[in-house]
Formats: structure tokens, C-alpha cells, sequence
């Protein structure tokens, strides 16, 4: 079996060290791995990082920001044309436990038709939403994603567990929808079938689209508890920044209008003129984007 690690590198200097260290002690044999890091027209130090501190990693820069989606593109595409019948997309933001790959891998060969597969996801010491709600002995064991469910009513997307102390409770291997890109490890087969992360997006809703997609093309999404990752929340994008407020606002629409129920279709439609009238600036920045069909990057300058 041949898989490759998609590590998306932007500006993050001041954390992708110890995601790549962590990747460099995984058990994978005997599996063949090879990890690439995609730099997304970084302009801080990274790069000279990563050149100097993982010589081994192969590294493609791509010269300019082409986002999430189109930056794991670029990784993605890679892995196809060398042969990976597996691409394991990990954010630079996360450290990985040494055996959390063999785990995805494992679950891959005992569920044939499972298309995409999650890890569980812990808050990294320190980044968790609630800091003083738990003890010492139980920060790194603190739940960010052990699943997820996806509302067609509300359009909503939420993750199973989150904010939970991690006590065995979601423990076993089970079907889920939606599988977070913050460790997407993904079936050569279904990246043919249904094609690549639909660059449009940018950021925000690209990995729940695409796995809408693998979903509706007859695959299985799978959440695998033996698979641990830490995940150090906020440090790419920024909890409630103007950029989120951006590329949610806007991606919402793309995906609640391509995927939703016809009534939740009318009400994100009504919600959207809300965003015109009283929204933050950059909300009806992004609705404005949407209805003038500006995707991509858009209008957001950073």
C-alpha cells in the first residue's frame, strides 16, 4: 500500500515544526509513505524551515495562496500521478500519535467501500474553548471531533464529542457524515470517481462538500478512534476573524444551495438577506460574492 501525507504549509512557521516532527515518527510498515508539504505562497520563514529541518520531505511550492482547497489540490494531484492508493491530509496545525496512520490504514483495509477516514481529534493543551473547565490530568484528553453530523434543517454542521473528556465513550469505529479536513484520509478510488476538492470554495466547507460528494457517489465515511491526532484550534484561520466571517458566509451559501433540502435552501436564501441588512462588514461582503459568482479567493484581502 502506498499513501502519501498532504501537510498544507501557509505562513506557519510558528507551528508546522512540530506537525512534521510528529509525522517523521510514524509506524507505517509496511506500508510505503512519503510525505509532501505544499507551500501556499508562504512569505514568512517556513519555507527555509522546512528546507532546513525535513530535507527528506519532498516540498512543492506553488507561488501563490491558492487556499485550502486548491493548495491540497496541488498535493492531491501529486499523490495520483505517483501511484498513492491513499492521501492522507494533514493540517499544519496538528501533531499526529505515532500510530494514528496504521490505524486509518487498518480501518481502510477491513471497510472495502469506506471512501474517507477521520481520526479522532483532541484539543491540544492549552487551545481548548473552555480552558478552565478541566484538570491538569485531563487536558490533551479533551475531544474536538469524534465524528460529525451534518443538520439539513439548520445546515449545520457539528462534531461528535466536542468539549468532552475523552472516558472510552467514543471508542468505536462507526459510519459518520462528514469527516473533518484536519485529518482526511481519503481512497485513490474516490478522488477518480468524483474528482478533486472543488477549488471554488477557497476555505471553509470544501472537505464537507467533498464528502457530500464521495457520500452520494455510494462510499462510506468512517470515524476511527484508534487514529489520534492533537489539533492546536484556530492557530491557521482564526476563531471569528474577518476571514472566517468571509469565507463562511459565503461558502454556506455555495454548499447549502447546491446540498440542502428545498426549505432549507429558502430559509439560507432569506438568512442571506438578513446578512445584507444587519451583518457583520465582511458577511454581507460574502453574500454580495456569492450572488455575483465570485469564488476562488473572492474579495477577501487578508
Amino acid at each position: 500500500m502506498k499513501i502519501t501525507v498532504v501537510v498544507l504549509n501557509w505562513n506557519a512557521g510558528k507551528y508546522i515544526a512540530p506537525c512534521l516532527r510528529s509525522l517523521g515518527r510514524l509506524a507505517t510498515r509496511p506500508h510505503q509513505v512519503e510525505i509532501v508539504v505544499v507551500d501556499n505562497g508562504s512569505t514568512d520563514n517556513s519555507v527555509k524551515l522546512i528546507k532546513k529541518l525535513f530535507p527528506k520531505f519532498k516540498l512543492i511550492q506553488t507561488g501563490q495562496n491558492l487556499g485550502y482547497a486548491g493548495g491540497n489540490n496541488v498535493g492531491l494531484q501529486y499523490a495520483l500521478d505517483h501511484g498513492s492508493d491513499f492521501v492522507w491530509i494533514v493540517n499544519p496545525d496538528v501533531q499526529v500519535h505515532p500510530g494514528s496512520l496504521q490505524a486509518l490504514a487498518d480501518a481502510a483495509s477491513d471497510h472495502p467501500m469506506g471512501g474517507i477516514f477521520g481520526s479522532k481529534c483532541y484539543f491540544a493543551k492549552g487551545f481548548e474553548f473552555h480552558k478552565t473547565r478541566y484538570t491538569p490530568s485531563q487536558l490533551g484528553h479533551v475531544l474536538w471531533y469524534a465524528g460529525g453530523k451534518i443538520d439539513w434543517a439548520n445546515l449545520i454542521t457539528q462534531h461528535i464529542g466536542i468539549d468532552e473528556v475523552d472516558i472510552g465513550q467514543y471508542n468505536q469505529t462507526r459510519e459518520t457524515d462528514t469527516v473533518t479536513g484536519t485529518s482526511f484520509f481519503i481512497r485513490r478510488q474516490v478522488l477518480e470517481q468524483i474528482g478533486l476538492i472543488d477549488p471554488k470554495y477557497f476555505l471553509y466547507y470544501e472537505e464537507t462538500d467533498l464528502c457530500v460528494r464521495a457520500s452520494r457517489a455510494g462510499w462510506k465515511l468512517y470515524y476511527v478512534p484508534e487514529s489520534i491526532v492533537w489539533h492546536r484550534v484556530g492557530q491557521a484561520s482564526g476563531i471569528g476573524s474577518p476571514l472566517a466571517d468571509y469565507y463562511t458566509t459565503r461558502n454556506r451559501l455555495l454548499f447549502g444551495l447546491r446540498w440542502a433540502p428545498p426549505r432549507t435552501k429558502l430559509a439560507l436564501f432569506r438568512q442571506s438577506l438578513q446578512h445584507l441588512v444587519s451583518g457583520r462588514p465582511w458577511q454581507r461582503k460574502g453574500v454580495v460574492d456569492f450572488y455575483l459568482g465570485r469564488f476562488g479567493r473572492g474579495s477577501y484581502v487578508n
